[in-house]
């Protein structure tokens, strides 16, 4: 059993992720680090594109990470460091898109395409609602009740 848990063990430790900073990339002062973790998790890495740069192994995301360091430790806040790499590669390198004009379209086409599906299907059930059969009038059943006495005439049968 002890062996189990130690083999176990080893296995979860393989299948673990990798942290992808390398410890030479991190700076000594813990704050502008967490800033740079924070940042670097909000960028694309342009090789993988479904990883932040803070996850992703690829050389441009190393290279991404060490700017966005160097950035910080320049001075510069936040939003420049973020600004600063969205004019070299544009606005592709942010996991979250800015909700602005230009892509105004991306935001709002899958809300819309909601409404107007939901709209289809309201209107849809509706429509089956009222072509359901109701229960006969009695007027409607007198006609019947005719109708299907004189088909049994026509045909001869004998009630």
């Amino acid at each position: 059993m002890n062996r189990f848990l130690i083999a176990f063990t080893l296995v979860l430790g393989l299948l673990s992720p990798g942290f992808a900073v390398d410890p030479g990339e991190i700076l000594p002062d813990p704050v502008l680090e967490q800033r740079a973790r924070s940042i670097s998790a909000g960028l694309r890495c342009l090789v993988c594109q479904n990883q932040s740069i803070d996850d992703s192994d690829a050389d441009l995301a190393k290279d991404l990470r060490i700017v966005v360091r160097e950035r910080l430790v320049l001075g510069d806040s936040d939003s420049e460091v973020i600004e600063y790499v969205v004019d070299r590669f544009g606005e592709f390198v942010l996991l979250k898109p800015t909700f602005a004009g230009h892509n105004l379209v991306l935001w709002l086409t899958a809300p819309i395409l909601f409404v107007i599906g939901a709209l289809f299907a309201i209107s849809a059930l509706k429509k089956r609602r009222k072509a359901a059969p109701s229960a006969l009038t009695p007027e409607e059943e007198v006609a019947l009740a005719e109708l299907l006495e004189q088909d049994g005439d026509e045909n001869g049968e004998i009630k």
